[in-house]
């Protein structure tokens, strides 16, 4: 089937482009029955280019006022005299573009204002309300502010103390609590206008759109109007009615479904745009939802953040922001006093800061782009199209078959006509016929366009995404949980994924000697072998070098803010001196913030006797590397010699052989003549080599084994020392003895030939950067055809993510901007939760092939029982209102049953699908083959010999053999959707009891069977049959299940042998694969 697909169908999983996703749509040209429903959930390629262009006007908008502010304060910015002559040049420029996109009329200079125009234009319009709550600034003059980047308006306001008064709010104790509603009644709230979810009847009016039914619905008109001409009341609206019913029926069933499915996305969509941020309320740090945030608050933006409105910059260090997501330009801007603008939507690249919070929501750019983005919807899947494009083959086939079994209907009726010599009379019960036939050859479509197929694809994975959630993974993207099922490679993170983040100090070596660290005594403990004086130092390394911070909250309880290794550190330091005493003595005059590149975080800070010191934490190493000296016990600083230097060495490479995280502390005392504000990079006095323990997450062992059973490739990557990430990964059972583990820049410097020998043993990586991570996946994808899954929780593991098949961010320890790269966020950042990912992959991939499999079957016999029979005898026993409910069965009610299968173990115990596999397999083929002969054997013989077989005779033995076909194949297909459960292992009863939407599903199946065949005939063409008749349907429906046994046993040649490159061997297929 695939060799028959377009392709246009053929999607990439991974940055599929906007004219990949027009051309599949091109593709399937008019073989859609509807296409309201069809595109769905397929992306607005119209609103995309929308927001393309608006996002070109932002950007040209926040250029120029960027611009334009340059020029007006060139003594505020250090840029040189080429510089301000291209910025006039582009400004030049760039207000020509503006006038011509939007018709502006920007005056470059204008009468400077007086402070007091500036009030009263900041003032004006501000609601009375407002006035007496304290504010005394315009909701669209504030926002106005930053959005033109106006830094004199904001110098003569007296800068962010004159703009946090007229906001009525402390920048040190930031906003009341109480004040909340009144900030967001003046100011707005911080949420932007979504398009509002579709109601039932919604679902119910797009279902109606279907082409075929509204066909169907015409032809049943006309029969109503002939059939009371002919046959009158109540009789000739009999058929018409049955088929409205019919299609009504399918209508509400559809409607229903799609409504639910619809409630699910919503559900998940919620959960996607929960994001907590740290704000200062009430005069105490806290986290409040993005969504709760109001003009006037206080927010701690960090490394990773996501600035989540409008605002003006208050103090911070080394704040450096990405605003590409706004302007596309990649290149970062540093904030500081004289450039304080923030815009909502930009990203924290680096550095930390405090923010004002001046706009929020629709009132934002940021807003604005997102109210047209969130009409876009995500892409589609590769499985949904080519889906479609299995859908477009297949009806494309029955349209054939639909129009050729009209003309042999129509052929044969006008050639009976003609050897009758009734030619030339016609009568209403002649159209009638003619009209009974036309309403059959667009069943025959209904049901040969498998419009479900692609949609089963979207309700599969909604119901995963949904089951996910409950087992802590936020899928973002629908592909993610496909793609996961074809992970052959998990690299994956060692701290918090493997190991449960709960880190303390365990050991610890200063001034010569290691030391074990309890929880209780350590000032006393140290007390007794070292001075004051390094207890002194070690103090202000700790309290003044951390990222982390100590806070109280509403009931004075102490809590620490940070990582879980800064807060581990931190805590130990409050064990033997207090923080607060540190830090009022100490100035931090400078801070070079911890990142996986550097792997240290540096600090300078002025000392009570006003000197410089640079204090310096990180990797053991690198931090050993740029020490020429160390403090000994007395606190004096002496030369480091290589003995020592070894002897440090071997201490570091001990605590790290037993699975612990080796921190090094280092100062220098800065020099007067040396550069201002400049952290030296090397002279540095050792101070302490922390050991800090993280244990291994329970249950991590066990799912490491289930990876490595279902042909899924472990690999630890990490920055912590080599020793360490050994230890750990042993525990894991990811390191076995002849595997390897390496240094990240050691591999680096590998050639590609070297990465591709070495990538199948190499399970370890440590010391490595966000740069070598981006390598691994992408040799590993691009040379070794591996689908790679990555984990990442930091900024810099964004392109990893990126460049990997499925990315995977950590809930907890992850930052807003690694999550916006992820495809899946693990929320409890355990690794057995990806694991379930995998499996759930795997289960969508398999509950699909399912249905198809199902599907294809009852497509084939319906398509072939009608058109033999129409050909052999002019008539076809099937009727409009028979085909419809079949179509019910086989689509909507198939699709339910089947694509809902929840995943059990078994699946974990075969290997990934390749990337290139066929998706309809020759097992299938096999499977679908097999039942459509038997049944078709079946039907054709009751159709020619049935009355004979069955001994009906009588005025109505047609009608009671046409309804006996008819039950049969309906029952054909019951027990098909029970051989359906299981692909290739003969027991399908496998989890059965536990799946009740499936045992649902049967039952009404068979219930609705009942009621049409004993109570609706007069609508459904069927007679009341004996129990007899009822007993034989069933048991040839049900002698399908031995056949499946049969057909399961029939060895089937794979399309490619299910070789590895991992030195795995080829796992079980066949009937003992599960």
């Amino acid at each position: 089937m695939d060799n028959f697909i377009p392709p246009e169908f053929d999607l990439d999983h991974k940055d599929h482009s906007d004219d990949a996703l027009k051309k599949w749509r091109q593709a399937v040209g008019t073989i859609v029955k509807n296409r309201r429903r069809r595109f769905r959930y397929a992306a607005d390629l119209e609103k995309r280019t929308e927001a393309k262009e608006q996002l070109k006007k932002l950007s040209v908008r926040i250029f120029i006022a960027f611009s334009f502010s340059v020029l007006l304060n060139l003594d505020g910015f250090l840029i040189n005299a080429v510089f301000e002559e291209k910025i006039r040049i582009s400004f030049i420029t760039l207000t020509a573009a503006l006038r011509f996109l939007n018709g502006a009329h920007i005056k470059i200079t204008h009468p400077e204002p007086t402070e007091e125009d500036i009030e009263k234009d900041i003032q004006n319009g501000l609601h009375e309300e407002a006035r007496l709550a304290g504010f005394k600034i315009n909701p669209d003059k504030l926002g106005s502010l930053v959005a033109s980047y106006d830094i004199k308006t904001l110098t003569k306001l007296k800068g962010t103390d004159g703009l946090a008064d007229r906001l009525n709010v402390s920048l040190e104790k930031g906003v009341n609590s109480s004040d909340v509603p009144l900030r967001q009644n003046i100011y707005g709230v911080n949420r932007y206008t979504e398009k509002p979810s579709k109601g039932f009847w919604v679902f119910v009016w797009e279902a109606l759109h279907d082409l075929t039914l509204i066909i169907l619905i015409v032809c049943a008109v006309v029969s109503i109007g002939v059939g009371l001409a002919t046959e009158g009341w109540p009789k000739g609206i009999y058929d018409g009615l049955g088929i409205i019913l019919s299609i009504l029926l399918v209508v509400m069933v559809t409607a229903i479904s799609d409504y639910k499915q619809s409630l699910q996305f919503k559900e998940l969509d919620k959960e996607k745009k929960k994001i907590f941020i740290n704000v200062t309320r009430d005069g105490v740090r806290q986290k409040v939802s993005i969504f709760d945030l109001v003009v006037g608050d206080i927010v701690i933006l960090s490394i990773g953040d996501q600035v989540p409105a409008d605002g003006i910059f208050i103090s911070g260090f080394n704040l450096l922001i990405d605003q590409s997501s706004l302007t596309g330009e990649s290149v970062p801007i540093n904030i500081y006093e004289k450039r304080p603008f923030l815009l909502a939507g930009s990203k924290v690249q680096d550095g930390s800061g405090k923010m004002l919070v001046t706009t929020v929501g629709m009132r934002t750019e940021w807003g604005k782009l997102m109210e047209t983005l969130s009409e876009c919807g995500d892409d589609e899947t590769p499985l949904q199209v080519k889906l479609n494009g299995v859908a477009t083959i297949i009806g494309k086939l029955g349209l054939c078959f639909a129009v050729l079994t009209f003309l042999v209907l129509t052929v044969r009726f006008l050639i009976e006509k003609g050897l009758r010599n009734e030619i030339t009379q016609w009568g209403s019960s002649d159209a009638l016929l003619l009209l009974n036939y036309f309403a059959t050859a667009v069943t025959i479509i209904v049901v040969a366009v498998p419009e479900g197929l692609p949609l089963a694809v979207t309700l599969s994975l909604a119901f995963a995404m949904k089951q996910l959630m409950k087992e802590k993974a936020l899928v973002r993207h629908l592909s993610a949980c496909e793609t996961m099922g074809s992970a052959t490679c998990i690299c994956t993170d060692k701290t918090g994924t493997l190991t449960t983040n709960h880190m303390v100090v365990s050991k610890i070596w200063l001034s010569g000697k290691s030391k074990e660290v309890d929880a209780s005594g350590h000032k006393d403990a140290l007390d007794s072998y070292i001075s004051e004086k390094v207890l002194s130092v070690l103090l202000q390394g700790i309290f003044n070098n951390t990222g982390a911070e100590v806070v109280n909250d509403k009931d004075g309880k102490r809590t620490i803010l940070g990582t879980p290794t800064e807060s581990a550190i931190l805590e130990y330091g409050l064990l033997l001196g207090d923080f607060e005493e540190q830090r009022k003595v100490c100035r931090i005059k400078k801070v070079e913030p911890f990142n996986s590149e550097k792997k240290k975080m540096s600090v300078l800070v002025s000392l009570p006797d006003s000197k410089t010191r640079a204090f310096c934490k990180g990797a053991s190493e690198i931090i050993l590397k740029t020490c020429s000296r160390v403090i000994n016990a007395d606190g004096e600083v002496v030369e480091l010699s290589e003995e020592q230097v070894s002897s440090i060495s071997d201490i570091i490479n001990g605590f790290a052989n037993e699975a612990l995280r080796t921190l090094c502390l280092a100062f220098k005392d800065i020099d007067d003549g040396s550069p201002e504000d400049s952290i030296p990079d090397s002279g540095y006095t050792l101070i302490a080599i922390v050991g800090i323990k993280d244990p291994v997450r329970p249950g991590v062992r066990e799912a490491v084994k289930i990876c490595l059973d279902a042909g899924i490739a472990v690999r630890m990557v990490t920055g912590d020392n080599i020793n360490t990430a050994k230890a750990i990964a042993r525990e894991c059972g990811i390191l076995k003895d002849d595997d390897l583990a390496i240094e990240g820049p050691e591999f680096h410097s590998l050639s590609i030939y070297q990465m591709k020998e070495l990538i199948p043993k190499l399970k370890v990586m440590a010391r490595s950067s966000p740069t070598d991570k981006h390598l691994l996946v992408k040799t590993s994808r691009n040379e070794l055809g591996e689908v790679v899954a990555v984990t990442g929780d930091g900024t810099n593991d964004a392109p990893a993510m990126h460049e990997a098949d499925i990315g995977l961010a950590m809930g907890i320890a992850g930052t807003e901007v690694a999550k916006e790269s992820a495809d899946v966020i693990v929320l409890d950042d355990n690794f057995s939760t990806i694991v379930n990912v995998a499996k759930w992959g795997r289960s969508v991939y398999i509950n699909i092939q399912k249905f198809v499999q199902f599907q294809l079957t009852v497509n084939i016999v319906a398509l072939m029982i009608n058109f033999i029979s129409a050909c052999a005898s002019g008539s076809a026993p099937l009727t409009a209102v028979q085909l419809l409910w079949v179509n019910l069965i086989m689509d909507t009610l198939g699709a339910l049953a089947l694509a809902t299968e929840p995943p059990h173990d078994g699946l974990m115990q075969r290997p990934p699908v390749r990337r290139n596999e066929s998706f309809i397999t020759r097992t299938m083929w096999r499977n679908i083959f097999g039942q459509s002969i038997y049944q078709l054997a079946i039907l054709l013989v009751l159709n020619f010999i049935g009355k004979q077989i069955l001994g009906l005779t009588g005025s109505n033995a047609t009608e009671v053999l046409n309804t006996f076909i008819f039950n049969t194949f309906v029952f054909c297909q019951v027990f098909n959707e029970f051989n359906s459960r299981d692909i290739e292992k003969i027991n399908i009863f496998r989890g059965l009891i536990g799946n009740w939407i499936f045992i649902g599903i049967i039952m009404a199946t068979v219930v609705f069977q009942v009621i049409i065949v004993e109570f609706l005939g007069t609508f459904a063409s069927t007679v009341p049959l004996n129990w007899q008749l009822w007993a034989l349907s069933i048991a040839l429906g049900a002698v399908g299940m031995p056949i499946a046994v049969v057909l399961k046993c029939i060895p089937v040649k794979n399309d490619a042998p299910a070789t590895q490159h991992d030195g795995y061997d080829a796992l079980p297929t066949g009937p003992e694969r599960a």
